[in-house]
């Protein structure tokens, strides 16, 4: 078995690495002040080419899968978790589900601009009556002559504020139970779309999380996104890809954690000696050592069954639940190493804490992932 990357990978490791360490973390803390994306940085992750790292060539993207995508949103993660979902949900949430369900004709129309970054892409699945239960959606889609009049809420839209294009789920057929929902491209800005209120969140306060409105938006016959009816297989297919990248995100927040706990273990001097030499701090550094190895090794073997055309939906859940919860016990212990100064934004950790909280909650709680997995052994 070999678990190395190829020659590919481990360029685009370095580079990446070398950018985040250069360009991005340098900015966490102020982002995370602000609650903004700055257009600065968006600019700079398209000009290294990071908005297509999974788009097909043909459509000006890298072509390079999930693997790879995987690798740049956790590099990305390491230096700031919120620039990290940026990447993760324009690409496995918006441009994965184009790839796999839409025409021709809406792949040469959206892929090459979200492959550039002139278009960052959202999933809208989410409203304020259905959660875990996607089935439970009631934003409406009504085919008429003119087009499709949609109306309703959709929130939680990850990316909402910068993105440009969406994927929307929305019923189309209220009285089909197993059919009653459809998927479609829409645009931003399109009459009758409105942009509602942007959350105030705990953690990845950079990442935009809206609101969208929908008042009677018509968008043309042609937005439906796969077959009319078929708007959950879409939705389940795209969380699926969806947790892989979100897997990734938390894997990069639990190194985040390691590295700032190991180095001021070794500075930090309590009893004249450094706190890395007490046995209480090297098990809480070891323990993170060891779910880091494991959750890396289920993230990539879940983008390696992805790339490859294998049924990864298992082994998604598997690492989204593991890595996610990986994350928050590594920040729990930053800050319990770094003591009071871990409660304190003078140091990185208290923002890991907030950071690595949302990622045992979107794209699926560890307990509907706990669900997905049982239910896999019937």
């Amino acid at each position: 078995m070999d678990f190395s990357f190829d020659d590919d990978h481990r360029i685009l490791q370095e580079q990446v690495r070398a950018f985040a360490l250069k360009e991005v973390a340098k900015g966490a803390e102020a982002r995370d002040h602000a609650a903004a994306m700055p257009e600065e940085l968006i600019r700079q992750l398209a000009e290294l080419g990071l908005f297509g790292i999974a788009i097909p060539e043909a459509y000006g993207g890298a072509g390079m899968g999930c693997v790879a995508s995987s690798l740049v949103v956790e590099e990305i993660s390491k230096a700031c978790a919120g620039t990290g979902v940026l990447l993760s949900a324009h690409g496995s949430l918006c441009y994965d589900p184009i790839i796999t369900f839409g025409t021709e004709a809406q792949k040469q129309k959206y892929l090459p601009r979200m492959a550039a970054g002139e278009l960052i892409g959202c999933l809208s699945l989410t409203e304020p009556g259905s959660g875990s239960d996607a089935g439970a959606a009631t934003c409406m889609a009504v085919r008429k002559d003119d087009g499709w009049h949609i109306t309703g809420t959709k929130i939680f839209v990850t990316n909402g504020k910068e993105a440009g294009v969406m994927v929307l789920i929305a019923v189309t057929d209220p009285d089909e139970p197993k059919r009653r929902l459809s998927a479609f491209i829409v645009e931003k800005p399109w009459p009758g779309l409105r942009l509602g209120k942007l959350e105030k969140k705990l953690g990845i306060r950079c990442s935009s999380t809206a609101e969208f409105v929908f008042e009677d938006c018509v968008v043309p016959h042609d937005a439906l996104l796969g077959e009319r009816g078929r708007g959950l297989r879409v939705a389940l297919t795209t969380l699926n890809g969806g947790r892989i990248g979100i897997a990734a995100q938390a894997l990069g927040i639990a190194q985040a954690c390691l590295y700032e706990a190991t180095k001021y273990a070794r500075t930090r001097v309590q009893f004249n000696q450094p706190i890395g030499k007490f046995q209480a701090i090297q098990n809480k550094l070891a323990d993170m050592v060891v779910g880091i190895e494991a959750a890396r090794a289920l993230v990539y073997r879940a983008a390696w069954m992805k790339d490859t055309g294998r049924d990864y939906a298992q082994a998604g859940a598997m690492a989204k639940l593991f890595a996610s919860e990986t994350a928050s016990r590594c920040a729990n212990h930053a800050v319990q190493v770094f003591g009071g100064y871990g409660y304190c934004q003078d140091y990185p950790v208290e923002r890991f804490l907030r950071d690595a909280k949302i990622t045992e909650i979107y794209e699926g709680t560890s307990e509907i992932h706990r669900l997905v997995i049982a239910r896999g052994l019937e």
